[in-house]
């Protein structure tokens, strides 16, 4: 089976038990995840009041094999800006976008927006 790169709108879905979670929990074991989207998933979790031990555990549970944030990825995610600008995506949202584009495995999201993006990528949306 072939890896793929999963935004951290993914992970979220599967923990919040939201539509596309059963995707997501199928996708995992074969998924790539930036480190700059962890962060992002802790963020939110951190947001909706989940405590930090709870949030460890989550992070455990998932088992996530995550992809160091080079140079190379910070680079494409800087030229990505201009091309992503106008739909507002951030910048754990083009270095998702940057992983995907340096390891060509295909990228997963549940952030709906995405699918209007018109970069040159194909672009899989759960929801």
């Amino acid at each position: 089976m072939s890896k793929v790169v999963l935004d951290a709108s993914t992970s979220l879905a599967l923990v919040n038990q939201e539509p596309g979670q059963e995707v997501v929990a199928e996708l995992l074991p074969r998924s790539l995840v930036s480190a700059v989207n962890v962060s992002e998933f802790v963020a939110k979790l951190i947001d909706q009041g989940m405590p930090e031990n709870e949030v460890q555990d989550v992070l455990k549970a998932l088992d996530l094999t995550v992809t160091p944030f080079d140079s190379q990825q910070g680079v494409i995610a800087g030229y990505l800006r201009a091309t992503t600008r106008h739909w507002g995506l951030s910048l754990g949202d083009r270095a998702c976008l940057a992983l995907r584009l340096q390891t060509c495995c295909p990228i997963v999201t549940a952030d709906q927006a995405w699918a209007k993006l018109d970069i040159g990528l194909e672009i899989r949306v759960i929801r």
